[in-house]
Parts: C-alpha cells; structure tokens; sequence
C-alpha cells in the first residue's frame, strides 16, 4: 500500500504515490517499498540494508509492515509479538544508528465487510498492529495507527462509497487486469 506504482499497474495507487504532494519541494523523498514484503522478506532481500547505506542525520523514516507478515509463506511469515517486532526494532535501530528519526505505520485497514455489508469483518490483520503499537509504546518512537484511522473511515463511507477507493476492476476494462479483480487490500 506504500509503494509508487506506476502505470503497469494501473489503476493501483498506494500512499507512496501520494506522499510527495504533501510535503515542501525541497523534501526528497526516497521510496524503498515493493509490493508483497513482510518484515523478514524485505530483510532478506537487502533493502534494509539499502536504507542503512542511505539514510542520513535529521531523516525521517516511515516503515509500514504488517499486511505480509501474517501470510503463511516461509520466506513471509513472522510472529506478532516474536520476530515481527524483532524485525521492525532492526529498521528502528538503522535509523537511530544514524541519527534518523524512525515513525512505525500500522497497516491500512482491509476493505472486508460482513455478510450483512454493513460492518467490517474484525483484526484483518490479527495482532500485528497492536505489536507495533505496544513496540512503540515500548521504544518511545512514534507510532501512526493507521489501521485503526483506515478502519473508522471505510466504516463511515460504507460498503459503496469505499469500494471505489479499492481496486475493484471488471473484466476487460483494464490491460493491466483483463481478467478483472476485486482487491480488498491495495488502493
């Protein structure tokens, strides 16, 4: 939901696309997301340690896991209160090394309404995002609870008006999609 998609992925939109239009033009933003990481994979595959080899004094860095680490894939999957804070303290602690300045984003709220498509179904995400308050809580680092923020707001527009913030593509109107895609989780 953060990284800047571009138009091969058409219509998904994600935050990191957005993020650049609320900040001063002499901000540079650097944008390490990808699509599909947890914790561990995006661990795994360096990009921590990329923002390790960039990050500099006064920067502020944004980490938002939580959608992958639940997924029952072994090169995803980390425990809430185990070795997904374990992985969030290592970005915590990149940026500190450097005299960053760390903020932890839980995950956007999953547009999943009950069977009477009145209500959203409960903790899409399970425990990760009270991990990373309570870790938070813990580091004395700040902590935007997106997940609780996104939730209210898709409750509030209901099942109609929040479809459309969703990727919700009918077949054959979209290259990108020609099959056509109902996704709860991207924008």
């Amino acid at each position: 939901t953060v990284k800047r998609n571009n138009y091969t992925s058409f219509p998904q939109t994600g935050i990191g696309q957005a993020f650049e239009l609320f900040v001063n033009r002499n901000v540079s933003v650097e944008n390490f997301a990808q699509n599909g990481r947890s914790t561990k994979s995006f661990i795994a595959e360096g990009r921590l340690d990329a923002i390790d080899r960039k990050i500099q004094e006064g920067d502020f860095l944004f980490i938002q896991f939580g959608h992958n680490d639940a997924k029952h894939d072994p090169e995803r999957y980390t425990e809430a209160f185990g070795d997904f804070q374990d992985n969030l303290k290592k970005h915590i602690d990149v940026a500190i090394k450097h005299g960053a300045h760390p903020v932890l984003i839980t995950p956007l709220y999953r547009r999943l309404f009950s069977e009477d498509g009145k209500t959203l179904v409960e903790a899409t995400h399970g425990d990760y995002p009270q991990a990373m308050i309570e870790l938070a809580q813990r580091l004395n680092v700040p902590v935007i609870d997106l997940c609780t923020k996104s939730r209210e707001l898709i409750e509030q527009a209901g099942p109609a008006v929040s479809k459309e913030w969703f990727i919700f593509v009918p077949a054959g109107k979209s290259d990108n999609f020609p099959e056509g895609t109902e996704d709860t989780t991207h924008l």
